[in-house]
């Protein structure tokens, strides 16, 4: 399998505590960075034959990429950073997509989604991990959660997908981001229905997978995962002593 690291984006926040830094991808987490720790993780794993990392031009040579097969120039979005990691990759073969800013990620958690995903035969799979689970590991770690009938999810760090479904994917993207503050038009995304059933926590998870399904017109799974860390990622200045913390614990 490939896999592909998203270490595009602007500087912000977290980035801002290290002036050399081109994002917060880059920035260390108890001595080193965010993608370098992601890019390691999935080195860890035997059924990963290679890994391509997206990133932006002024990175392309950063001591962070090391164990990286590969550097991709990265876009202004990242629909546009997707299609580059994605390009000339085949149509049909699975591929591991991976945010840059998993500082806890592990070999376990990768391969318990791998395994999942590979059952479920999902043209996109989406790691979730349910509320307690993620609890019962790492209470003090902040999500927004989705409450659906079956119990609260987070979302996770990856994906997989096949090549072939990006474009269907890049389109849906487009339009939940013009809509995203307009509720009448999430509605004609989505349907009422739906949002009806999720404002009164009657929606599943099964609801959910279908609709996306139809509307991207490929198979869309969600992938609950039974490691917690999948969904723990920097985010905020804030995110970063606690990351440190939970990296000196798991001795990562």
């Amino acid at each position: 399998m490939k896999a592909i690291v998203l270490a595009g984006g602007a500087r912000d926040e977290v980035a801002a505590l290290d002036a050399s830094a081109p994002n917060k991808a880059f920035v260390a987490i108890a001595g080193r960075t965010l993608v370098e720790r992601t890019i390691d993780a999935l080195r860890s794993v035997p059924s990963i034959e290679r890994v391509i990392v997206v990133a932006p031009a002024a990175a392309a040579k950063h001591p962070a990429l090391h164990a990286a097969d590969e550097w991709r120039e990265s876009g202004e979005r990242i629909a546009d950073s997707l299609r580059a990691g994605l390009d000339g990759l085949p149509a049909e073969e699975t591929v591991l997509v991976a945010a840059s800013d998993l500082p806890i990620l592990s070999r376990a958690a990768v391969e318990d989604f791998l395994d999942a995903e590979a059952a479920q035969g999902a043209d996109i799979a989406y790691a979730c991990v349910e509320r307690r689970v993620h609890e019962a590991r790492y209470a003090e770690v902040p999500h927004t959660w989705a409450h659906l009938r079956d119990g609260d999810y987070c979302g996770g760090g990856v994906i997989a997908m096949r090549p072939r479904a990006f474009r269907a994917l890049e389109g849906f993207l487009d339009r939940l981001g013009k809509a995203r503050k307009n509720p009448l038009r999430l509605a004609s995304i989505f349907g009422y229905d739906v949002l009806l059933a999720y404002a009164a926590r009657r929606l599943r998870v099964a609801d959910a997978e279908e609709r996306a399904s139809r509307l991207l017109n490929v198979r869309v799974r969600a992938v609950p995962c039974a490691f917690a860390e999948i969904a723990v990622n920097v985010d905020r200045r804030s995110d970063v002593a606690l990351a440190e913390r939970l990296v000196a614990a798991s001795g990562l």
